[in-house]
């Protein structure tokens, strides 16, 4: 994935302990993803954090399943 691509993708020791945030903001790409798969939709998350835009949660998603294909994350085995 193209960098630029992430460019609203920021990381900070000084913000949220270093996680990947949103443009410098204390929003997490966890948070904005948690969301989503709680069933969030998009408007919804824009109507609860309104300094944020369609992109940022576009990046976001873009940011996460790049990050789980460089990764493998183990599950627990049942």
């Amino acid at each position: 994935m193209r960098t630029a691509q992430l460019d609203r993708i920021t990381f900070d020791t000084e913000v949220m302990g270093g996680k990947a945030c949103i443009r410098g903001l204390r929003v997490t790409v966890g948070t904005v993803v948690a969301l989503l798969a709680a069933g969030q939709s998009s408007a919804s998350i824009l109507r609860a954090y309104p300094y944020l835009e369609s992109e940022d949660i576009d990046q976001a998603l873009a940011y996460a399943a790049w990050r789980l294909e460089e990764r493998e994350v183990p599950l627990a085995v049942q």
